[in-house]
Order: C-alpha cells, then structure tokens, then sequence
C-alpha cells in the first residue's frame, strides 16, 4: 500500500444546515486568519442572481461534472435538492502542498466522505441557535421561494442529526463569538507538536544541540 501523501496545511469540513450561517463565518475567517483558504466548489446548480462563476462555486453541466468525477477529480461529490456539488482534489493538494489550511464549506454527506478517504481531516459544525432563528435567517436571504425555504427546513433536522460525526461543534448564535470559537480551533490545531515539530525543525535543532 502506498504511503499516504503528507501536506503541510491542515484541511477543514465546515457543515451547517442551510442558513446555519457557515458560508459567512468563512468568508469572516479567511479574512481575519492568515494561511487558509477556501477551495470553490463545482456544482450543477444554476447560479443565483447575486452569484460569480469561479467565485462563489464553478457552476458546470451535468456531463462536466459526471466527467470529472468518473476521473477521481473530486474529494468529495452530493446530491443535494437536485444538484450535485463536488470539491476538485487537485485544487485541495495545490493548496495544502504549499503550506496553507483549506476549508471545505460542504453539508454532511460530503463531509463523511472526506471524513472516510481522508480520516486526518478536521470537521466542525454550524449549529444554529434555534428553528425560528433558521427559519427567519433562510427568508431574510431573499433569494429562495417559500417552497424552497419550507423544503431547506424540512431536510434541517436531518442535517443537524449528523452533528455528532463531527470534531467541533459551534453555536452560532452571537456571530462575534461562533467567528472566535472557529477561529480558536484553527489556532490550536496549529500549535500541536507534529506541525509545530516540522515548520520550526531548525530552531529545535538549535535548541538541541550540545
């Protein structure tokens, strides 16, 4: 069996149900935490208005997508409410290779699948602080029918069930605080001795010699 490869990032499952808040408390986190990144998503879905292409996700056809993953192109693929979403390996180990943390802003199905292939990578959910509060946040989006939104907190509690298949797990109820509890988990990941060990090898051995 191969060895696995060893990166010099740490790679990150953000999971949440919809509106849970997680795609803005990444967007807060890559702001203020340097080293990290998000790798943008595929998808199949069609964009929303306020939407770029290659920004917020890269939105291709059923058959690019279906192609890229018959290749092993992606860490991760879900279905979800009749679109597929997939995260590209290859921009994943780009970003990892060079030293950088990658975040991967993905709901459970995804998560367990990269939770399987890469059992090193550190998960944390979104938890929202109540229903109504889920409910309220998903409306004042504006950018979903009421069918749609009545349909995302249908599928909410099953999203939220998987919460304990998770490393951390993070109330965001006052936003300042859920953005420092993500932040301090980053931080500590960092500071454990394997990855300290090798970013400051040079200096211990300094410290060692006699």
């Amino acid at each position: 069996m191969c060895e696995r490869e060893k990166f010099l990032g740490n790679l990150y499952v953000i999971s949440s149900p919809s509106g849970g808040g997680k795609t803005t408390l990444v967007s807060q986190l890559l702001e203020c935490t340097p080293d990290i990144c998000r790798v943008v998503t595929h998808t199949t879905r069609a964009a929303r208005p306020n939407e770029k292409d290659g920004m917020h996700y890269h939105f291709v056809t059923d058959e690019a997508f279906e192609a890229l993953k018959a290749e092993g192109g992606f860490v991760e693929t879900a279905r979800v409410f009749n679109a597929q979403y997939g995260t590209s390996w290859k921009e994943v180990k780009s970003k990892l290779r060079h030293g950088m943390d990658v975040v991967l802003v993905i709901d459970w199905q995804g998560a367990e699948q990269v939770r399987i292939s890469h059992p090193e990578a550190i998960s944390i959910f979104i938890l929202p602080p109540s229903l109504e509060t889920l409910r309220a946040r998903l409306f004042a989006r504006n950018e979903d029918s009421i069918a749609v939104v009545e349909n995302r907190m249908k599928d909410a509690s099953n999203q939220i069930s998987h919460y304990k298949d998770f490393d951390y797990l993070v109330v965001n109820d006052d936003f300042d605080l859920a953005l420092a509890n993500l932040r301090s988990i980053i931080m500590a990941e960092r500071l454990k001795t394997a990855p300290q060990k090798e970013r400051h090898k040079l200096l211990i051995s300094s410290l060692l010699e006699q």
